[in-house]
């Protein structure tokens, strides 16, 4: 719900629809951009209802405009996906399904987890994740101050640092070594810091792979 992960699902869907029809061919889109300072100041008054309320008018909006089905673009702000998927009549695509569908395709079972700060503490995710038969791993306490720092402080604004990176492949590592045999990128930001090469094992990110089941979905 930055602007920059924004970008990166809206380049993701175009170059995949070209890719798969050819020629002039180009996804059709409808995004409902909403103001991330406010959702996020929400979130930190825990004012769930007020972002529901909030997510649910876009959702509708998307649904009015012709989409045939929804994507919601951030990790945190499933906390909310029932009130919005139960909004519209419209299906919307759990961002937790899709991540543990890829990892099984890939032959992963048991899975790192790295995210914002509120992603990595409270269970919601994970749990959805484990529901759909992932062991879920998350990084040591120490970390996530780190991690969230370096999402909100400056991947948001396309800060991409070397020294962010190294330090994110560390935690990588240090998952890796406790039994991960993947791991997943749960902040949208992070697949601009981190890339495939970066790693010795499989990693998921959350724009990758939700833009591979939105144009499976929608091509198919």
């Amino acid at each position: 719900m930055s602007w920059e992960s924004s970008a990166a699902y809206y380049e993701g869907l175009n170059k995949g629809v070209q890719q798969r029809l050819a020629g002039l061919h180009s996804a059709k889109v409808v995004l409902v951009s909403v103001d991330f300072a406010e959702l996020t100041q929400l979130q930190e008054m825990e004012r769930w209802d007020d972002i529901a309320a909030l997510l649910v008018e876009a959702a509708q909006g998307a649904e009015r405009a012709g989409a045939d089905f929804i994507l919601m673009c951030t990790t945190a702000f499933h906390f909310v996906y029932d009130q919005v998927a139960a909004a519209v009549g419209i299906p919307v695509l759990h961002l937790a399904d899709v991540l543990a569908d890829a990892c099984k395709e890939a032959g992963v079972t048991t899975v790192g987890f790295i995210g914002t700060a509120f992603a990595m503490q409270n269970d919601f995710f994970a749990q959805r994740l484990s529901e759909r038969g992932l062991d879920v791993n998350m990084p040591d306490e120490l970390h996530v101050d780190t991690v969230d720092s370096i999402v909100y402080d400056e991947l948001v604004f396309r800060k991409v640092n070397p020294s962010s990176r190294r330090r994110i492949i560390g935690i990588i590592d240090e998952l890796s070594d406790a039994g991960a045999q993947g791991v997943i990128l749960g902040a949208s930001e992070l697949s601009l810091l981190v890339r495939p090469e970066d790693l010795e094992i499989p990693i998921s990110d959350v724009i990758t792979c939700h833009v591979e089941a939105a144009l499976a979905r929608a091509l198919s």
